[in-house]
């Protein structure tokens, strides 16, 4: 799967082993999800476009590598993309954010939308979606839809963790979109939901059921 990124670093398998467990705590669980988010995010960013500017330091001038271009955007799949973004955020401070808020519909599995706002000219902006599941794919596949009408050419999906059933969605959908993960889980069950899985990272993040 050339599209397809396992960030398997042993920080991040270790941290994410925790998170899967039922009696991890809320406040335990969003920690280890904001910290697991900068991580990943090292990977997703990792040809990001440079050049150099003329900088003075306390020994002599130089020419030293500042990232191009446009800010980057950052956009979350509500709600539970927030938990990855609020860590992303610590990391690129100077980020752009956007939000799709969708829902899947438990009957159909099929995604509704809600709410949308984007940053402006994200033709010329690398975009990251961000969303802890990707289950289905047909949220995630809805969400870069919306973001490929408001002009975003260069775009890449974070999350996780992914589904081969997710994975395969949104390579039909969207085989330019790279896709960045912690881990491929084995299948999605009868509810649309990754087994093993870690349950809904929304409830868990939140405290809700």
């Amino acid at each position: 799967m050339d599209h397809l990124t396992v960030v398997d670093h042993p920080l991040v398998q270790h941290k994410l082993t925790i998170m899967r467990q039922t009696d991890t705590s809320t406040g335990e669980f969003r920690r280890l999800l904001r910290e697991i988010s900068q991580l990943i995010a090292y990977e997703v960013t990792r040809e990001l476009p440079m050049t150099t500017k003329r900088i003075d330091t306390p020994m002599q001038e130089m020419d030293a590598p500042v990232l191009a271009g446009r800010k980057l955007a950052l956009v979350s799949i509500l709600r539970a993309g927030n938990g990855l973004l609020d860590g992303m955020l610590e990391l690129i401070p100077s980020a752009r954010v956007g939000f799709v808020g969708l829902y899947r519909d438990e009957e159909t599995l099929e995604p509704v939308q809600y709410y949308f706002k984007a940053p402006d000219n994200l033709g010329e902006r690398l975009v990251i979606a961000v969303d802890p599941m990707l289950a289905t794919g047909n949220s995630s596949a809805a969400a870069i839809d919306l973001l490929k009408e408001q002009g975003a050419k260069d775009i890449r999906f974070l999350c996780l963790l992914a589904a081969p059933e997710g994975v395969a969605r949104m390579k039909e959908a969207h085989p330019d979109v790279p896709i960045v993960t912690a881990a491929l889980d084995e299948r999605l069950n009868e509810k649309g939901y990754i087994m093993p899985g870690l349950g809904d990272a929304g409830d868990r993040m939140f405290g809700t059921k």
